[in-house]
């Protein structure tokens, strides 16, 4: 019997729980594998050809080769692992995280000061708050790239 699963629901978040584990786990240790700096040495020589050493979905090596972490989460991927790409790549964790929404680093931030989003209209997928599909991505760097 299949598990209840209400917060799938929640508007732009991607819960990681067991089923996403799995889906993700060579994803995620392919991140981790990041953590050595010959493996990212390797990685960035030919980043292809260290993900084909992988058991991941050809999915989820266009999403890394695209560093779209929105998609790699969709596909498994844990944000903390999902860090070591940002980290090989020399951006921030605020920087990757301003990228999921759309946000220029400097926007993310201000928000993130501002006391992030509200939950008003992001309770539930269907309200109209700026967490809702229909109105990401929301920052600056979003709107350029449409």
């Amino acid at each position: 019997m299949a598990l209840e699963k209400p917060y799938l629901d929640v508007p732009g978040t991607i819960i990681f729980d067991a089923e996403q584990s799995r889906k993700g786990y060579w994803l995620n240790q392919f991140c981790m594998s990041l953590m050595k700096a010959e493996n990212r040495t390797r990685f960035k020589a030919n980043e292809r050809a260290y993900l084909d050493e992988w058991q991941m979905t050809e999915e989820q090596k266009q999403a890394v080769l695209a560093r779209d972490l929105n998609w790699c989460m969709r596909t498994g991927g844990n944000i903390y692992f999902l860090a070591k790409i940002g980290a090989t790549d020399g951006k921030s964790f605020q920087q990757m995280a301003g990228s999921m929404t759309g946000m220029t680093e400097e926007e993310y931030r201000n928000m993130m000061i501002g006391g992030g989003r509200s939950v008003e209209g992001n309770r539930y997928v269907g309200e109209n708050g700026d967490a809702q599909a229909q109105n990401q991505p929301q920052g600056a760097a979003g709107k350029k790239a449409s």
